[in-house]
C-alpha cells in the first residue's frame, strides 16, 4: 500500500493512472474538474513485488481531511512535485502530516519536467524531506525507472504482522445489491476471513465476504486494502471513520493523555480514517484530550492533532486512556491497550502490583485487628475502600493467598463453598454449621483470611456476597419489600434481614418510610 501526497495539480492523479491503467477519481465531479477531492485507489502488479495498491489523495488545501483519512493507514508515500512550480504551501502541509504520523517509508517523484529543470525542486523537495520522519529517500524524475524504484521501496519495507489485531479503519461504505453493506479501508495488521467476528461500536458484528483488488478472497492479509461485506449491518450503522476491531484488543477511549504539549483548546483528532473534534488541556509533559466521540486506541498510537482554525498540524503520541494506566487494576479488555501484563485476580481483574497489595492488605489486617480487638475480621467493604479496589471480588484473593487453614478447617470450608455454588445466599444453620464442624473459632478463623463475610451472629455468606445481591436486587422492580428481596435472592427472613441491614449501613441500598428499599 503506497499513498500519494503533493501540492494540488502537481500530477499525483495522472501518476497512478498511468502506473496502473486505473482511474483513481471516483466521482464525476472529480473527473469533470480534474481535480482529486475525496480518497482514491487503484491497483496494479509489478514483476518483483507482486500486487501494489495506490491510495490517491486530494491536494487541494480545502480537502486536507480528506487526505488525512487517506494517508493515516497507509505506510508508505509517493511525494510529488512538479518541476515547473516551487515548493508550495500543499505540499508542505502533506509534508507536516507524514512527519507528524511518523511515516518513514517514501520516494519523491518529479513530475512536469519537459517543461522545466527539475534539479532545484528535486533538491529543495529532498532537503526538507530529509529533516522528517521519512529521513532521505530516493527520488526519481518522470516515468523513467519509476516502477524499478516502487519495487525498491516495497522490498525495504519490514514485513507486515500478518498475525496481529485488526483495526481496520472505514474509509466507504456502500450497499451492494443482494449482499448488503460494504465497506473499505486499509489492512494495517492481521488477517481477516469470512465468518470472523470483529467489533464495530463495541458491538459484535460477522464478516460475510471479502474481496481484495477487485476479487473474492477467502482471507485477506495486511498490508492490503480490502472490501468487507458484513452480515446483517445496515448501512446507515456504519461509516468513514468508524473502524472494524479485533474483540479485546483496543479499548474505546473518550480521554486521551498524548505527548504533545501546548496544543489549542479546541482540535481534532485524527487516527486512521477517524477525525474526531476534542478539547485539549495541558498536563505534566502533554496534553490531555477530551474527544466528542469514543476512539479504538492503544498506548504508544500515534495521532495527529489539527487545529481546525490555522490548519497547524502536530503529532503526538499515546501515553493513557481514561486514566487507566496509573490505575494498579485493569481488566483483560484493557490488557493489550494499555500495553500491561499482570497476574489475574478474579473475575477478570488483573494487577500488576501483586506483592505491593498482599503487604498493603497485611498492614491494614494488623491495624484494624490493633483498633478492633474483639472484632472476629475486617469488613470486606472496609478493606476494598483502604485499598482502593475497583471490586469488593479482589478482596477474597487478597486474603486466601496469604493465609492459609488447618486441614480440616478448609475440607469444611470446601463443603461449605459448594452449598454456595448451589444457593450464593442460603447462609448455613447451625445445624449444618455443625455437621461441618464449624464452631465459633473455626468460623472467626475463615472470616478473617477473607473466605466468609459475617452478615450477623450466626450468618456467613461469601464475601462477594453484598456485591452479588445488589446486582440481583437492581433487576427488579424498585422499590421493593423485604419479601420481594428474599424471593429474588434465594433465601430466608434469617439471613435477608441483616444482608439488608449490611447495604444499607454501607450506602448500596436506602430504606424508605412505608419499609421498602431501593438501590441508591
Amino acid at each position: 500500500m503506497i499513498a500519494t501526497a503533493g501540492h494540488v495539480d502537481h500530477g499525483k492523479s495522472t501518476l497512478v493512472r498511468r502506473l496502473t491503467g486505473m482511474e483513481p477519481d471516483r466521482w464525476a465531479e472529480e473527473q469533470r474538474r480534474g481535480l482529486t477531492i475525496d480518497v482514491g485507489f487503484a491497483w496494479t502488479t509489478f514483476p518483483r513485488v507482486g500486487e501494489i495498491a495506490f491510495v490517491d489523495v486530494p491536494g487541494h488545501e480545502r480537502f486536507v481531511p480528506n487526505m488525512l483519512a487517506g494517508v493515516g493507514p497507509v505506510p508508505a508515500v509517493l511525494f510529488v512535485v512538479a518541476a515547473d512550480a516551487e515548493w508550495m504551501p500543499q505540499a508542505e502541509e502533506h509534508l507536516t502530516a507524514l512527519d507528524a504520523l511518523g511515516v518513514r517509508h517514501g520516494l519523491l517523484v518529479v513530475t512536469r519536467a519537459d517543461l522545466a529543470d527539475p534539479a532545484a525542486i528535486r533538491q529543495t523537495a529532498s532537503a526538507r524531506i530529509s529533516r522528517t520522519s521519512l529521513g532521505a529517500i530516493p527520488s526519481v524524475v518522470g516515468m523513467d525507472g519509476l516502477q524499478r524504484a516502487i519495487e525498491d521501496l516495497v522490498e525495504r519495507m519490514p514485513a507486515p504482522d500478518v498475525d496481529g489485531d485488526v483495526r481496520l479503519w472505514v474509509d466507504r461504505s456502500f450497499t451492494v445489491a443482494g449482499a448488503g453493506t460494504v465497506v473499505t479501508g486499509t489492512l494495517q495488521a492481521g488477517t481477516l476471513r469470512p465468518g470472523d467476528e470483529l467489533l464495530l461500536r463495541g458491538r459484535p458484528v460477522r464478516v460475510r465476504a471479502l474481496h481484495a483488488l477487485g476479487q473474492s478472497k477467502s482471507s485477506v492479509s495486511a498490508v492490503a486494502r480490502v472490501a468487507v461485506n458484513l452480515r446483517g449491518v445496515p448501512r446507515t450503522d456504519i461509516e468513514r471513520g468508524d473502524a472494524l476491531l479485533t474483540p479485546d484488543a483496543w479499548w474505546d477511549a473518550r480521554v486521551v493523555d498524548v505527548t504533545a504539549a501546548d496544543l489549542p483548546r479546541q482540535l481534532v483528532v485524527h487516527i486512521g480514517s477517524a477525525a474526531v473534534p476534542a478539547r485539549a488541556h495541558g498536563i505534566p509533559n502533554g496534553s490531555r484530550l477530551f474527544l466528542s466521540r469514543l476512539l479504538p486506541l492503544r498506548v504508544g498510537d500515534r495521532v495527529l492533532l489539527r487545529n481546525p482554525g490555522t490548519h497547524e498540524l502536530v503529532g503526538g503520541t499515546v501515553t493513557d486512556l481514561d486514566r487507566l494506566s496509573k490505575s494498579p487494576f485493569f481488566l483483560r479488555a484493557q490488557q493489550k491497550a494499555l500495553g500491561r501484563q499482570g497476574k489475574l485476580i478474579a473475575g477478570e481483574w488483573h494487577t500488576d502490583a501483586w506483592d505491593d497489595l498482599v503487604t498493603r492488605a497485611d498492614t491494614e489486617l494488623t491495624a484494624w485487628r490493633a483498633a478492633h480487638p474483639m472484632d472476629t475480621g475486617i469488613p470486606t467493604e472496609t478493606l476494598r475502600h483502604k485499598l482502593r479496589l475497583p471490586s469488593a471480588d479482589l478482596v477474597a484473593p487478597l486474603l486466601t493467598r496469604r493465609t492459609e487453614l488447618p486441614k480440616a478447617i478448609m475440607k469444611a470450608f470446601s463443603a461449605l463453598h459448594d452449598d454456595f455454588v448451589a444457593a450464593p445466599f442460603a447462609a448455613p444453620d447451625a445445624n449444618r454449621l455443625r455437621e461441618l464442624g464449624l464452631g465459633s473459632r473455626e468460623l472467626a478463623a475463615i472470616v478473617r483470611t477473607g473466605r466468609l463475610v459475617k452478615v450477623a451472629d450466626g450468618v456467613f455468606l461469601p464475601p462477594e456476597a453484598p456485591t452479588c445481591a445488589a446486582a440481583v436486587l437492581a433487576r427488579i422492580d424498585q422499590p421493593f419489600t423485604t419479601s420481594q428481596a428474599r424471593q429474588a435472592l434465594g433465601t430466608s427472613r434469617r439471613v435477608v434481614l441483616p444482608l439488608l441491614a449490611m447495604l444499607d449501613r454501607t450506602g448500596v441500598t436506602e430504606r424508605l418510610p412505608d419499609d421498602t428499599r431501593q438501590l441508591r
